[in-house]
């Protein structure tokens, strides 16, 4: 479902599908005891297995994972408003085309490397009939913490928007003050917080923010704020300053990388090789020159050709430009050392060689 749904999306506050691959493993070894009809006898049974793997746009960092990685555990103003506008985009967006996410929190909003937050996870998601009256819902499968009262007293049916605006508002006093608006020591304490409707807004957040979460948080879903209304909202319109520093995007946890680089180059090297005198000469290459795009027309002479029949060269290709003046190729052998040095100590330069290094074999390949 989560796949049907995502191919038909296209936003840029939502994660995109890039490809979904399929991987057919058939008799696969599952011993496990038959415990209904021989308690006692150990059994190993053939199923039939397959794996779906959905290769989704790189995102660098989730949500969640900045927020924990600072003492306070909430972002800046000026961050939250940044964030927030991004996600009511995508919450709008999800709405117009008949989606009720169900499930929107820290956890399920990604970041890329310029700051762009994505909505992820549809798992739980529903798609409304496209002929239905209204957005009523009947099921909810979302995190606890971010549900509605009338899911928390188990109605039966309730607005499927009006859900998300309530877990977008949870999530609004979340980065913003670092604490939840509802607590408890088990779901079954927690719901009966949430049941009763009861919170408090910290003084520090201010009229505005304050009056925005009350207008999200409304116990009665016919009352409960809409996208519009949000929109229009003082706070959601306002420019704020930026009076403290940004929280910024934490190292891998696993690699320790503060640039995030994609896990997936090393696995590219082991499949495809790797030669380090191949990626000294990429070195060279993308040191000295930038290529300019070939912007040819017809009736255009290629500049080799132009030189052999004696045409004119004013009007062909493009021809590489070198960062230094330079033509491609005259830097002695001590420069290209020195760049090189320098290279190797930059993780990021390093992982943009290798990806042109990927590049390079994945088209010879296709040819």
């Amino acid at each position: 479902r989560e796949i049907q749904l995502l191919r038909r999306l296209r936003h840029k506050n939502v994660i995109q599908l890039v490809d979904v691959l399929y991987n057919e493993e058939k008799q696969k070894i599952y011993p496990f005891p038959l415990r209904f009809e021989f308690p006692l006898l150990p059994a190993v049974v053939f199923l039939n297995s397959a794996f779906t793997y959905m290769v989704m746009e790189y995102c660098v960092c989730g949500m969640q994972e900045m927020l924990d990685s600072v003492p306070e555990k909430r972002f800046p103003v000026f961050q939250a408003h940044g964030y927030f506008c991004q996600l009511i985009d995508g919450l709008e967006y999800l709405h117009s085309q008949g989606i009720v996410h169900k499930d929107i929190k820290p956890g399920n909003l990604l970041l890329t490397t310029n700051g762009t937050l994505k909505i992820s996870d549809l798992g739980v998601a529903e798609a409304l009939h496209p002929f239905a009256e209204d957005d009523t819902c009947r099921t909810s499968q979302g995190s606890p913490a971010f549900q509605p009262p009338e899911i928390a007293n188990g109605l039966d049916t309730f607005s499927g928007f009006k859900v998300d605006i309530w877990s977008a508002g949870v999530t609004l006093y979340n980065i913003t003050t670092g604490l939840y608006p509802f607590e408890g020591d088990n779901i079954y304490k927690l719901f009966e917080n949430i049941g009763k409707g009861d919170y408090t807004i910290p003084e520090d957040c201010g009229p505005p923010l304050s009056d925005l979460l009350r207008g999200m948080l409304e116990y009665d879903p016919a009352k409960r704020f809409s996208i519009q209304q949000i929109r229009q909202h003082n706070w959601f319109r306002k420019k704020h300053a930026q009076a403290e520093a940004l929280v910024p995007i934490p190292p891998s946890p696993e690699t320790k990388d503060r640039w995030r680089s994609m896990t997936a180059v090393p696995y590219l090297e082991d499949l495809h090789g790797y030669n380090e005198e191949e990626d000294d000469e990429l070195y060279d290459i993308e040191d000295d020159i930038i290529y300019t795009q070939d912007f040819t027309v017809p009736g255009q002479v290629p500049e080799e050709e132009a030189g052999q029949n004696g045409q004119s060269r004013g009007r062909g290709l493009p021809k590489a430009v070198c960062m230094n003046g330079t033509e491609p190729g005259q830097l002695s052998a001590k420069a290209k050392g020195e760049r090189r040095a320098s290279a190797s100590s930059n993780p990021s330069r390093k992982a943009c060689s290798a990806s042109s290094k990927i590049r390079k074999l994945s088209t010879c390949k296709q040819q």
